[in-house]
């Protein structure tokens, strides 16, 4: 999960991984839009070779959503 936050919080410019955890609410950070989603996204295929669509992203709320529906996916 903490590789999972820092890859994370690479996709924003001033989001520090630090400030993050399983339960912070992605949407509710400063810098979230469509293209961090998209990002997002990318970063999971590319990173864990997952295919993330947008239905995935609406499902999840926190960042311990996201991190555990990449890995039910694997």
């Amino acid at each position: 999960m903490k590789e999972f936050i820092e890859k994370f919080a690479e996709i924003f410019d001033d989001v520090d991984a630090a400030t993050l955890n399983g339960a912070t609410k992605f949407r509710e950070l400063d810098d979230w839009d469509s293209i961090a989603g998209l990002s997002v996204i990318g970063m999971v295929d590319e990173e864990y070779g997952v295919t993330f669509n947008a239905d995935d992203m609406r499902a999840c709320q926190t960042i311990e959503d996201l991190y555990n529906r990449i890995q039910s996916k694997k």
